[in-house]
């Protein structure tokens, strides 16, 4: 009767209501004479966080903001602590500077392949297409110019008014052309990062399920990080494209093709 009595207690010592709700971390057993027997403590091991990534390799330097900024903490995809400048100080002003990034390097990706392809497909080279007179479509220099500041101001209009409230412009007015604005909307939840019906027609990041777009976080983390790769790439491509045209050349003749 002692026994039991006494492993009752030591059960209920143990047991989660006095304890908080929450299980002990030292477990109470009796003997075979109703003895306590040394409790067993159990050891639990927090995973540590992943080290930080650096631009600069082989060289870990913490509390330098030239090489390891504290202000970058490797949260954003392709984040390996590069502002020497110290740009991204301000929240606000890292956010802007990341969006900027993504969308000058989607520009990039696709300038790169037109300007092989065009010139590949046409002879021409790419800073003389637009007006050259045997092209598809010749534009002069200011109807060309005329024609992106007014298409593109109004789409970067757009995109800076959707920056600070976002969704704003997924609206049916916003965008007469289509009868779906669902599929403009930011499906993925992350600014800069549509997804949907409309941005991700593969499914890519994410999969449609009853006319919902539903975002796979892990694929989408991955192709986040594949993309802003490509984007620095093709943006150091376009700025060597400037210079060799300054030269009068073009990528395709650099590669003597």
């Amino acid at each position: 009767m002692a026994t039991a009595t006494s492993g009752a207690v030591l059960n209920g010592l143990g047991s989660s209501f006095l304890n908080g709700g929450k299980r002990s971390q030292t477990l109470f057993s009796t003997g075979k004479n109703g003895a306590a027997v040394t409790p067993r403590k159990f050891v639990v091991a927090a995973a540590a966080a992943p080290p930080k990534k650096s631009w600069v390799p082989a060289i870990k330097a913490p509390g330098n903001n030239f090489i390891d900024p504290e202000w970058l903490d490797g949260s954003l995809p392709g984040d390996y602590g590069f502002d020497p400048l110290g740009l991204g100080k301000d929240p606000a002003f890292l956010k802007w500077y990341r969006e900027a990034e993504l969308i000058h390097g989607r520009w990039a990706m696709a300038a790169v392949v037109g300007i092989f392809v065009g010139q590949a497909w046409s002879g021409v080279p790419w800073f003389e297409a637009g007006a050259d007179p045997g092209a598809i479509a010749p534009f002069s220099f200011g109807s060309l110019l005329g024609t992106q500041l007014l298409l593109m101001g109004w789409v970067e209009s757009k995109r800076w008014v959707d920056f600070f409230d976002p969704d704003s412009q997924s609206v049916e007015w916003a965008t007469p052309w289509s009868r779906t604005a669902e599929n403009f909307a930011n499906a993925t939840g992350d600014q800069g990062y549509p997804g949907g019906k409309f941005f991700d027609p593969l499914g890519l990041a994410g999969t449609i399920k009853d006319g919902v777009y539903i975002p796979d976080r892990e694929k989408l983390e991955r192709l986040k990080l594949a993309e802003i790769k490509h984007a620095r790439i093709a943006m150091l491509a376009m700025l060597i494209f400037y210079f060799e045209a300054g030269q009068g050349k073009t990528p395709l003749g650099a590669l003597a093709l």
